[in-house]
């Protein structure tokens, strides 16, 4: 295969779907930011402004989703790639076959990579970074998704054979969020080996985290010499960066009251994207009150999303009413199962013995906008007897409390995965929605042998969770990235957080 050819896709129609090995199916074509008319320096620093810090730099590690952001793509890669436009290619697997039973993967790598450190890639490496994502401590969000893996056998220094429990169509799809780590790396929370057209320079924390082009890339170099994410607290300081030419472009814009800023003024150009962002209320199913539908519910039918979508966003973003952006191939609008109905929502929680409403405590990320999402759950909650307290919380804290300890009634937090439906079928999840038919659901759809079944069993799924309330789901993010008119080569989507830079050119 041509190497030159590897990271550019044909652009297609928002509305086509491609056609993905194993019968997956994808979401729109790539985009990038519009291409300048001059000429650009190849020894250019692009300056990234984010409000994503991450906590760390291993992805197993619960990096969270600004080491996603920085490092997937730019400094490590994986045996195939998620392109900007949601379809799967071959990246350091030069080839792959599959056998009959679909039970055994054997993969052929590209020859002539090496990591940042010097090491060759060899079949070991990948062996020890699937191990990685599959470890008892791992925290990579996908570490369930891959528990099918049986075996993984090195025959010779460039194949890999992967003997799967049981069939799983995803599993190429998958393979697209697992790091080629160098077997030899060490203290990876700190430093990094990969095999990415960057490698890392410094990381500040609390300030910034700057790349490098990789001299020894196996293919083509990074269009720009330096990358550097610098972070923020707020949109507002975000935007006054941006307005400042402190950074050239922001990955992801939170603050829509700033656009207009941007929209008129010829110095820059703002876009929007796809968005596989959803912002969620979600519940302890497992803990009271939440272990009654009928109270979750009644809260989803009390709190009007779209006016919170209004406030927050005003003509942007998109109600979706269950965990499935419309870029998923089992999309169905559910809208009309939480409509905003006060008086419905009264009458289900005297159904579940709260006539006179409960009290809750609302665990809530300090970063926008879910301080202002908070508020105004908190008021329309109210108006049917439920009074919140919010408990305003760090990134590290949710990650504590939430997400690994359970210790939590509701709390908001924003899910950035492509098809991450499958969550619910998984009663060890944070949020412990435990439905049996959910769970044989998802179990035979990841199992079956054409994307139309695997659609057909994922939509039973989605209505079932939407009717369950399994969680409340508010929106869907819009995908808004603003830069400097200097740049061009950006992604627009940002699929699960990532943001390649390699192909951004500043004239």
């Amino acid at each position: 295969m041509n190497t030159k050819s590897l990271r550019t896709s044909s652009a297609l129609s928002a509305a086509t779907a491609a056609v993905l090995a194993l019968a997956l199916t994808a979401c729109a074509g790539d985009s990038t930011g519009a291409t300048s008319g001059g000429k650009h320096d190849p020894n250019a620093t692009v300056n990234i402004g984010s409000l994503y810090e991450p906590q760390n730099l291993d992805n197993t590690g619960g990096g969270g989703q600004g080491v996603t952001e920085a490092l997937h793509g730019n400094v490590y890669e994986g045996l195939f790639k998620l392109t900007d436009g949601g379809k799967v290619e071959p990246l350091l697997a030069e080839s792959h076959r599959i056998s009959a039973d679909g039970l055994t993967y054997t993969f052929t790598l590209r020859d002539g990579v090496t990591f940042h450190s010097g090491k060759k890639l060899t079949s070991q490496d990948v062996k020890h970074s699937l191990e990685r994502v599959l470890a008892p401590d791992s925290q990579s969000a996908r570490k369930k998704n891959l528990s099918v893996v049986k075996s993984i056998a090195t025959p010779d220094p460039r194949t890999v054979t992967v003997k799967l429990s049981q069939k799983s169509i995803s599993f190429v799809y998958n393979l697209t969020y697992v790091w080629i780590v160098s077997s030899e790396a060490k203290d990876l929370k700190q430093s990094e080996d990969g095999t990415g057209p960057y490698r890392l320079d410094r990381w500040t924390r609390g300030s910034a985290l700057s790349l490098d082009r990789f001299a020894d890339y196996w293919s083509d170099a990074a269009a720009n010499k330096k990358v550097v994410f610098r972070y923020f607290k707020d949109a507002t300081a975000l935007n006054n960066a941006l307005l400042t030419n402190a950074v050239d472009v922001v990955t992801s814009e939170q603050s829509p009251d700033a656009l207009d800023q941007f929209e008129n003024n010829p110095s820059y150009k703002v876009t929007e994207g796809n968005s596989t962002t959803k912002l969620l209320l979600a519940f302890n199913d497992k803990a009271k009150p939440f272990d009654d539908a009928r109270v979750r519910q009644a809260v989803s039918f009390a709190i009007d999303d779209k006016k919170l979508l209004e406030s927050v966003w005003g003509g942007h973003g998109k109600l979706i009413g269950s965990m499935v952006p419309p870029t998923d191939p089992w999309y169905e609008d559910l809208t009309a199962i939480d409509a905003h109905d006060p008086e419905r929502a009264k009458k289900l929680l005297a159904e579940a013995g709260h006539p006179k409403g409960f009290s809750l405590t609302l665990d809530t990320p300090n970063y926008d906008p879910h301080p202002t999402a908070a508020t105004f759950i908190t008021s329309q909650l109210a108006k049917v007897g439920i009074t919140v307290k919010i408990n305003t919380i760090t990134p590290d804290e949710w990650y504590t409390k939430v997400y690994k300890n359970r210790d939590f009634q509701a709390t908001l937090q924003e899910h950035v995965n492509d098809r991450d439906l499958v969550w619910y079928g998984n009663p060890d999840f944070y949020w412990g929605y435990d439905d049996p038919q959910v769970t044989a659901w998802v179990e035979k759809a990841e199992q079956s042998s054409t994307a139309a079944e695997q659609t057909e069993l994922l939509k039973k799924v989605n209505r079932k969770t939407a009717e369950d309330a399994a969680s409340d789901w508010l929106y869907l993010y819009p995908q808004i990235v603003v830069a400097n008119t200097r740049l061009s080569g950006y992604p627009l989507n940002g699929l699960n957080s990532q943001f390649y830079a390699y192909d951004i050119k500043k004239g």
